[in-house]
């Protein structure tokens, strides 16, 4: 109730000027129809006042905080796909049954356009990946992913992730994989029961990987065009890649 008392104490506030104010009105001008004329025709114009105050004025204002969150978090992303994000693919495809496939769909080039992101995004969405965890080097991927657990724990901590639920998502799924990497001692001989485990976790931290990434492709397309075109020259799936130019 406290929490409430200030809310409470200047909403009587205000209506005990607006009462001292109508009572000032009358002592001054002695005129009751005037002062109950103009309290309807206020009264009438307060809907409306509501209307353009709550709905579009807070719906601007709440829309520029978005934009600004959202490219607070796009630097956060950002961070994580040139601290990890970007290798992890390039790792995770070692596993990839149709890796071929792949990167005839995510051959990202310099005059891709919306209409194009969205299409691979569509791709990314309805393919049925097939990741196999004995296809590549395991304990490398053990390695490099605990070796930048810290990093990904602290982008946890931001609390601007709170407004983008797929990258959190994405996160626990990369971490997740972390964790079920470093509990097992010896990952070069394991049941073949845990092997399909392993590449389950592969497959959903995969495809949250490529659904963030191309999303955060199309971003510098938009808005960085000089980060973009590094990062298509830096294309994971694109095995002629070279950040240099030719």
């Amino acid at each position: 109730m406290r929490r409430y008392l200030w809310q409470v104490v200047l909403g009587a506030s205000l209506v005990a000027v607006s009462a001292v104010v109508y009572a000032l009105h009358f002592v001054i001008f002695r005129d009751a129809a005037h002062l109950v004329d103009y309290f309807l025709i206020d009264l009438g114009f307060m809907p409306l006042e509501v209307l353009f105050v709550t709905l579009i004025i807070s719906g601007l204002l709440t829309q520029r905080e978005k934009r600004a969150t959202m490219r607070k978090l796009n630097m956060v992303i950002g961070a994580f796909f040139s601290e990890v994000g970007t290798e992890m693919l390039r790792l995770l495809s070692s596993f990839d049954l149709d890796v071929g496939k792949t990167c005839s769909d995510l051959a990202v080039g310099g005059r891709w356009d919306e209409n194009q992101f969205s299409k691979s995004a569509q791709t990314v969405r309805s393919c049925d990946f097939r990741l196999d965890s004995r296809a590549g080097d395991i304990v490398y991927l053990r390695d490099f992913l605990l070796q930048r657990r810290e990093f990904l724990l602290r982008l946890l901590e931001n609390p601007n992730l709170l407004e983008h639920t797929r990258f959190t998502d994405l996160l626990w799924a990369v971490l997740h994989l972390a964790e079920e990497l470093k509990a097992r001692a010896n990952l070069l001989n394991l049941p073949q029961a845990d092997y399909a485990h392993i590449s389950a976790d592969m497959e959903r931290a995969y495809v949250q990987l490529l659904a963030s990434w191309l999303a955060y492709m199309d971003h510098l397309r938009v808005d960085y065009p000089y980060l973009f075109s590094l990062a298509v020259r830096t294309n994971p799936f694109d095995p002629n890649a070279s950040p240099e130019f030719k």
